[in-house]
């Protein structure tokens, strides 16, 4: 590959409605970090006077920095931000080029760019929300029933906004084309946020797994090692033999951070904290029914009565059916459901919610043996769209207010929880359920798909992709600043990791061994030499070709002393948002800062190194 060919690109913008596939970077990040470059040297003059030294800077010197954040939930969250704000206090940050995260650290990435880099704001906010434990369950269930509409539904859209936005405390409804007014600039250093595609994952062994790294920035999201982008807006839209075919709006921030941070402990962990909120969700909708069933009127008619018993009887039903296939899809028990739901709609009571859903109920019964749990929750799918059509073609919300013996205004139920909303929030369970069973995640149209210009068939022939959080594979973003089109020469890796502290580096080495990526040598005897011993708070890799790589495990015994495995059990990944204290978030942010302290002066001679050599 011939870096030559890196510049003098063709334009891609975020208007283009064509599949770009170019040797190298995107013009607009080539911009970008040109731009960066003047605000690089800038920092490099201030550095070098704040050190009393004369560095000798000219454009061409200027060195490419990268940081590095890695997965680890809301650890890596609080421990990136932490390291961003005092990278930022020593004027550091200034001297970088690009801004990379897996996982949890992409979480502080948006948090940075969507608050303008204001750091001390992120943290007063931050601790603020933890303070309060502030989060919004209605605001996050009203974005999941958007969500569940989509026809790519997927256990990512759950995990957004259910459990990471719980964890984060926050919903950010800006996408990330929105983070473009800070680099083009070159304001901010340019961020690459990191997944995988898990179908190329999972189907090749992992040191060929080349092309599964998926990134995105604010102008485009692809396959880098296939340079094979589109703009970032059209991320989600369906495109055919390298062409737009159906615009869909561009996902907001929310929902890419839970497809970027999904990967927060074992398969075996994520599934059963799945159910737990499933379990949760279902508890707090039978919570609300129960409300509804126990409401009574000043001045109730008959007619009153038995239109609120049909629906309410017929809502509990389908509420108990739903309830016993989330527990267990081949329970009898659900089929026994089905059949008792059937006899009601057929004997004519409940009528009035019931009359699209009961016309191909009986099919569906006969068959229901037949057919596998998958297609079985597709089935109650569209059992209980059959519903929410029945109520809208109806206006029974509209309709109650016309009843005698109920006035809508002063009932706070009607106001706030319209009968459309049990179907929704059912609809939600049964969709998310199915994507359990199929264990389906990060599901959106393939914007390769038929197209003629691409050699490896696997990359073409599917018309969806499930892409994951990229610490499945590798958990720091290396093989996205290690391209050769982005020259980096410095790369900063803050390490956030639980268990090994130096398995990203093994990761790194042998995935670059294997698709000769130029990268430092790393022995194994060299790590086993390093595990034997509490790690350091800094470790300096280098090479006769690549870059410089400075190593920084989160905690270290120059920062916790003996206390090593006290820290990594207070702070698990998959530790819940309800359990962090507000102290235990600033003992994270001050103990991440001071990492970077500690370790200044080195990080500011490999920098003169860099400056100072032909």
């Amino acid at each position: 590959m011939n870096p030559e060919k890196f510049f003098k690109l063709p334009s891609f913008n975020k208007t283009s409605s064509k599949v770009s596939i170019l040797c190298g970077l995107q013009k607009e990040e080539q911009e970008a970090v040109e731009k960066r470059s003047s605000q690089v040297l800038a920092a490099l003059n201030k550095l070098s006077t704040k050190a009393k030294e004369a560095w000798n800077l000219s454009k061409a010197q200027a060195p490419v920095i990268a940081v590095l954040g890695s997965g680890g939930g809301l650890r890596a969250h609080f421990a990136f931000l932490g390291v961003l704000s005092e990278l930022k206090r020593l004027d550091l940050l200034d001297a970088v080029t690009y801004l990379s995260g897996v996982s949890g650290s992409t979480w502080a990435l948006s948090s940075f760019y969507t608050e303008d880099g204001n750091t001390e704001g992120i943290e007063v906010e931050l601790k603020r929300r933890f303070a309060q434990k502030e989060w919004n369950l209605n605001d996050s269930l009203e974005k999941t029933i958007e969500a569940a509409k989509l026809e790519n539904y997927s256990l990512t859209d759950f995990w957004a906004y259910i459990v990471v936005s719980k964890q984060t405390r926050e919903l950010q409804d800006s996408p990330l084309s929105s983070m473009t007014k800070h680099v083009e600039g070159g304001t901010f250093p340019y961020p690459i946020f990191a997944a995988i595609d898990g179908d190329l994952y999972y189907s090749q062994k992992k040191e060929e797994a080349k092309n599964t790294w998926f990134e995105f920035t604010p102008h485009h999201a692809g396959y880098p090692t296939l340079g094979a982008y589109i703009p970032v807006n059209h991320f989600g839209s369906k495109f055919q033999k390298g062409s737009l075919v159906n615009s869909e709006p561009e996902r907001d921030l929310s929902f890419l951070k839970g497809l970027w941070g999904s990967a927060l402990a074992s398969l075996e962990e994520i599934k059963r904290f799945i159910l737990d909120q499933l379990t949760s969700l279902k508890e707090k909708l039978n919570i609300k029914h129960s409300h509804l069933r126990g409401m009574t009127f000043d001045g109730e008619s008959p007619e009153v009565a038995r239109f609120m018993n049909n629906i309410v009887t017929t809502e509990e039903e389908l509420l108990d059916l739903v309830m016993t296939f989330i527990e267990d899809p081949n329970s009898p028990s659900v089929l026994q459901k089905l059949q008792a739901l059937q006899q009601k709609l057929e004997a004519g009571r409940g009528e009035e919610v019931g009359g699209t859903a009961h016309r191909w109920l009986p099919a569906t019964v006969q068959n229901w043996s037949k057919i596998s749990p998958g297609e079985q929750g597709k089935q109650l799918q569209q059992l209980i769209q059959g519903f929410m059509e029945q109520e809208k073609d109806s206006g029974l919300s509209h309709s109650l207010s016309k009843l005698p013996g109920l006035s809508l205004p002063t009932s706070k139920f009607f106001l706030e929880n319209p009968v459309s909303e049990f179907f929704d929030i059912c609809n939600v369970l049964i969709k998310t359920v199915v994507c359990f069973g199929k264990w389906e995640w990060g599901t959106i149209y393939n914007f390769l798909y038929g197209h003629g210009d691409i050699k490896e068939q696997e990359m073409s022939n599917r018309e969806l992709l499930h892409l994951m959080d990229a610490g499945f594979a590798i958990n720091t973003p290396y093989p996205l600043v290690l391209l050769p089109a982005r020259k980096v020469q410095l790369i900063l890796s803050f390490d956030f990791s639980s268990g090994d502290p130096f398995e990203t580096i093994r990761s790194t080495a042998k995935y670059c061994e294997d698709h000769k990526i130029p990268f430092p040598p790393v022995e194994e005897a060299m790590l086993e030499e390093w595990a034997r011993t509490p790690p350091d708070s800094c470790y300096i890799l280098k090479g006769e070709n690549g870059p410089v790589v400075m190593h920084f495990p989160l905690f270290n015994k120059d920062s916790c002393g003996d206390d090593i495995q006290k820290w990594n059990e207070m702070y698990g990944t998959i530790k819940m948002a309800d359990s962090y204290t507000l102290d235990m978030v600033t003992q994270l942010l001050e103990l991440s800062k001071e990492n970077v302290r500690r370790n200044e002066e080195k990080i500011l001679s490999e920098i003169k190194t860099m400056v100072s050599s032909p």
